[in-house]
């Protein structure tokens, strides 16, 4: 046996663990230097560095800031820029739209138009207005109002309310012109909007051409011109506004009588407030003043049409409380004492009284009789029924002869007014039908009563 084979195998373990060993080495080498050399050493905690005892640092206390919660926090307020535009008001924002102006008062709304008329600015007129209520016609018209340049607001009373057309909601209004236009209006129909305030809904000049007596044709329209027609004393042009078989002639009359002897007028705000305005029927509250502008009493007005192709007529006057007024003033509290009442034969009758044993004509009983004239003149077929009545003291013979004597008092101012004797017939009633008891329940003198009978009646529905 030779000297190698007589040991054992050499083992080869240790030469592999050594190169492992050096392999792992180079390799945590590698990626320390690929890092930058950032490998961090464990964090040895290292006491601080001992100051000198005669340096000592004042430490502040730290205070934690609180998160902003950005739902509840206040806004920091920043400082408005200087020149900041302001946002524009509702009525400019209509302006410039072209709707037109609003106001919470009408009467501003309309003296602001005015104004800018006045001023013959059409582009504020227009503006102010809105393109709504405006057709090429009344661009027309308002500029040759304009270019006159003498276009002027009456003094005395530059805006005036006509009435309501829907409560609280549409309402008409007028500017009253003077100067070369003076006593033309114009027309400005306002509704009021969900904000309170009102614009202009239509707009009617003067110079547009209008059918009949009325300005405008619809309800509000009709009524207003049949109580002016009234108030001037103008039976024609009231008697043209009604439905003849649902309103008399005499009550036609007696408002005439009534406005002119109680020295009446439409009050300045709201004069008519509508009750209800639908398509065929509306009703309207008309409110009267005294001469002092005071307030008086109102009374109701109705209106229909058959269809929207007939026109409006005013079928009913009710004019109790309008009556009740009119006593108190003229009458001094005495309820019987009016121009007009109830026939028991049917329609309206007109009284004329006289005083104790008298058959003379006062002053105030001539004008009555003076618009009772006018109206017999209107239609020469027309005739009238006089009746002359006393009161219970004297005999009947004497009283058969005054009774007489008051209906020819009446009869011979008609003829001498021009009224045709053909239109009157005269009769004397005595004592026989009185109006009121000359006597109370218990006998006793009954004064009232005695006063309303003596009095001349004329009938003037056949």
């Amino acid at each position: 046996m030779s000297t190698y084979d007589s040991y054992e195998p050499r083992s080869n373990f240790g030469l592999f663990v050594f190169l492992a060993f050096i392999a792992a080495a180079l390799i945590g080498a590698g990626a320390y230097f690929m890092q930058g050399g950032s490998e961090e050493e464990p964090s040895v905690e290292k006491p601080a560095p001992e100051l000198p005892k005669e340096v000592v640092v004042k430490q502040e206390p730290v205070v934690k800031a609180e998160p902003i919660d950005p739902f509840n926090s206040d806004p920091v307020p920043q400082p408005e820029p200087k020149d900041t535009v302001k946002d524009p008001t509702p009525e400019q924002m209509l302006i410039d739209a072209g709707l037109g102006a609003a106001e919470l008062d009408p009467e501003t709304l309309l003296k602001k138009i005015g104004k800018a008329l006045e001023d013959s600015d059409l582009k504020q007129t227009t503006a102010l207005i809105g393109q709504k209520a405006l057709d090429e016609s009344h661009l027309k018209g308002l500029q040759a109002l304009a270019e006159k340049g003498d276009f002027r607001l009456s003094a005395m009373d530059p805006v005036i309310e006509i009435g309501e057309l829907e409560a609280n909601r549409k309402s008409r209004w007028a500017l009253n012109m003077q100067g070369s236009q003076k006593g033309a209006r114009i027309y400005f129909d306002l509704l009021r909007g969900d904000t309170g305030k009102w614009g202009v809904d239509k707009i009617k000049l003067p110079d547009e051409d209008v059918p009949g007596r009325a300005v405008f044709i619809d309800s509000l329209g009709i009524t207003d011109a049949f109580l002016q027609a009234a108030l001037d004393q103008n039976f024609d042009d009231a008697k043209s506004f009604v439905d003849s078989g649902k309103v008399s002639d005499a009550k036609i009359a007696g408002l005439c009588i009534i406005f002119e002897e109680a020295k009446y007028q439409l009050r300045e705000q709201k004069p008519l407030r509508a009750m209800f305005n639908k398509d065929l029927t509306a009703g309207f509250v008309a409110h009267v003043e005294d001469e002092t502008g005071g307030k008086a009493s109102d009374f109701g007005v109705n209106v229909q049409r058959v269809s929207a192709a007939h026109p409006w007529r005013v079928t009913e006057v009710n004019l109790d409380s309008l009556l009740a007024d009119y006593a108190n003033r003229v009458a001094g509290g005495d309820v019987h004492f009016t121009p007009i009442v109830k026939n028991p034969a049917g329609g309206d009758t007109l009284i004329l009284y006289f005083g104790f044993d008298e058959d003379g004509l006062t002053p105030r009983t001539q004008r009555q009789l003076d618009i009772v004239a006018g109206l017999l003149k209107i239609d020469p077929n027309k005739k009238l029924t006089l009746s002359g009545h006393t009161d219970a003291l004297g005999t009947d013979e004497y009283n058969d002869d005054l009774s007489g004597k008051r209906a020819g008092a009446v009869e011979k101012y008609l003829l001498g007014v021009g009224v045709p004797e053909a239109q009157i017939i005269a009769l004397a009633e005595g004592e026989a039908k009185p109006r009121l008891p000359n006597a109370t329940v218990d006998g006793e003198d009954n004064p009232a009563g005695r006063r309303a009978n003596r009095r001349t009646e004329i009938y003037l529905d056949f």
